[in-house]
């Protein structure tokens, strides 16, 4: 059996486990979700949901990562019991890995579009004759500029896999998360002075119960709980591949704490960023439940950006900072796949990483085609990134924490004392208390259910 490779320092794990969490979802939709449902009351439920259901579940994908050694692939079918079904659940986890990469890498391909539209000012050539919705329609509707972005994103996070845990994922990890943390800080800085800003705060962070009892109570509530699940990425082992890499001696009530902070650090950062910018230039936010989606970073953010004093500059940075989340997710789901390949297969990493560049880049076609040579093609009346989002985020991602929960603290299963055990291994640091297993064993399963069940429109 070849050597388990680990991550050098905690500081590593925190970063490539974060880096995997933070992606487009903290930058377009947590600010969004906030205004539309409630302002500061969404905010309270979002951080009371994300301490109560994100962080045990981080703790249980973890926990399990570190005491089997082993990625999703395996671990179950190692610290199951004989007769028990438990390694079922790799499947979940590896369809989830691979149809999160179908169509992350083409909305990451967008990203590096504008980015280089920034850099060589030609947004403000097109943008003088396109309005910002054209402009983006034109580069979806280009399907040799699609495959283009995608594949370039897909060579490069594979390329630096193949360099290894330490050498690839970590060290790159390390200085993209850090140059995102950076550029979202200096924006926020900016949006702060920006004439606007006060007004914007308010709309970020100021409770309104007239809208909260205007959208509703079940609503707000459940948006606030589905928000904080899924920004976190647990339930499909992309977390856990960095518990299996960590020794002993790290504490992992401390580690996943910090993880989630700064999960939640970027989403407050980018609320803070966007809001003042778009009250002072288009004097508010127009935009309802049904408009959330990743074309309002290219639409009404690059609408803002073009009014600003500097704002070539500002947008040549914020697509830098969304380049970083992307390529910081992505690399941290490339590498639960290749650890895959590693535990079930004899081929090298290098050999494993050229396999799946071509697996991949075949599997994104009809996510890098959608709105342009297969836009007609609509399976159950949705786009296929939009498909492919759903199945991730509505059902995989749910069923797969729910099976993490209920194997940590069944009799069935691991068992809540192996469980606790394992949190608490390290003799320095906070403790998870062992009065908390009436809620992870009864009242979490059942709150992941009704998210399910919300989610999947069944109630």
């Amino acid at each position: 059996m070849r050597e388990r490779e680990k991550l050098s320092s905690r500081l590593g794990f925190i970063l490539v486990s974060a880096g995997c969490a933070i992606g487009i979802g903290n930058v377009y939709r947590f600010p969004l979700v906030t205004g539309m449902y409630g302002g500061a009351i969404f905010v309270l439920f979002y951080l009371l949901f994300v301490i109560g259901l994100g962080l045990p579940i981080m703790l249980a994908e973890l926990a399990v990562g570190r005491a089997s050694r082993l990625s999703i692939a395996n671990s179950f079918a190692k610290m199951e019991r004989p007769g028990q079904h438990w390694h079922l659940m790799k499947y979940i986890g590896i369809t989830g890995n691979y149809l999160l990469m179908m169509f992350y890498t083409t909305i990451a391909g967008w990203f590096i579009v504008y980015f280089g539209k920034f850099l060589n000012a030609s947004i403000i050539k097109e943008g003088a004759t396109l309005p910002a919705s054209d402009l983006f329609t034109q580069v979806v509707s280009n399907s040799t500029l699609n495959f283009a972005a995608t594949f370039a994103t897909i060579i490069i996070c594979f390329i630096i896999c193949g360099f290894g845990l330490q050498k690839g994922v970590e060290k790159a990890s390390k200085v993209m998360m850090t140059g995102l943390l950076c550029l979202l800080i200096g924006l926020a800085i900016y949006s702060c002075n920006l004439n606007g800003a006060r007004e914007g705060l308010k709309f970020f962070l100021l409770p309104s119960l007239a809208k909260f009892y205007a959208v509703g109570p079940k609503i707000v509530i459940c948006e606030a709980m589905a928000q904080a699940f899924f920004t976190l990425s647990v339930g499909i082992g992309s977390i856990a591949i960095f518990g299996s890499y960590i020794d002993k001696d790290q504490n992992l009530l401390a580690g996943a704490s910090w993880i989630v902070a700064l999960d939640t650090f970027v989403a407050f950062c980018a609320g803070v960023v966007i809001f003042p910018a778009c009250f002072t230039y288009l004097g508010g936010v127009g935009v309802d439940a049904n408009h959330v989606s990743a074309s309002f970073l290219f639409t009404t953010l690059c609408t803002v950006f073009k009014a600003m004093d500097y704002g070539l500059l500002i947008g040549l940075f914020f697509f830098l900072f969304m380049i970083f989340a992307s390529f910081s997710t992505i690399l941290a789901v490339f590498e639960t796949i290749t650890s895959f390949w590693l535990e079930g297969t004899k081929l090298s990493r290098r050999q494993i990483v050229l396999i799946n560049i071509i697996l991949i880049t075949i599997l994104s076609l009809p996510a890098t085609f959608t709105f342009n040579i297969w836009s007609n093609f609509m399976p159950f009346g949705m786009d296929v990134i939009t498909l492919e989002d759903k199945i991730v985020s509505s059902l995989l991602l749910p069923l797969g924490s729910l099976f993490y929960v209920l194997f940590c603290v069944t009799r069935y299963g691991w068992g809540f004392d192996n469980f606790l055990a394992e949190v608490n291994t390290s003799k320095a640091g906070a403790k998870l208390p062992r009065w908390i297993r009436p809620y992870m064993t009864f009242v979490l399963p059942l709150l992941l259910i009704f998210l399910l069940l919300v989610t999947l429109g069944i109630i």
